[in-house]
């Protein structure tokens, strides 16, 4: 079964606000398995618009992503922010078939 990712794309706008999602959002990532594989870090914007901040979040299925995101927990944490944050949030399954130079 493929994995989940949340791809995430933030701009902060109010630290205070933000630092209470953050607090808070890992109950939910822990109760459905979430890892982050980004958080934050250096990039380029090689092409098309970027936002300061990106996040990739790996969890065991598609639908425990999704579930993820739906929870009470994760939408506690969301409401938590009071806009402190323009979020663009993508949630994708990922991808097991074969790879480039793969027979």
């Amino acid at each position: 079964m493929p994995k989940g990712y949340w791809v995430g794309r933030i701009d902060v706008r109010d630290a205070d606000a933000y630092k209470d999602y953050v607090a808070r959002n890992g109950i939910a990532f822990a109760k459905y398995g979430g890892r982050f594989l980004v958080r934050g870090g250096t990039f380029e914007a090689v092409k098309g618009a970027a936002r300061a901040r990106n996040v990739v979040i790996e969890f065991p299925s598609y639908r425990a992503a999704l579930d993820c995101f739906h929870s009470p927990e994760y939408q506690e944490a969301l409401a938590a922010q009071k806009g402190g944050a323009d979020i663009d949030l993508i949630v994708v399954e990922g991808y097991d078939g074969p790879q480039p130079g793969e027979g």
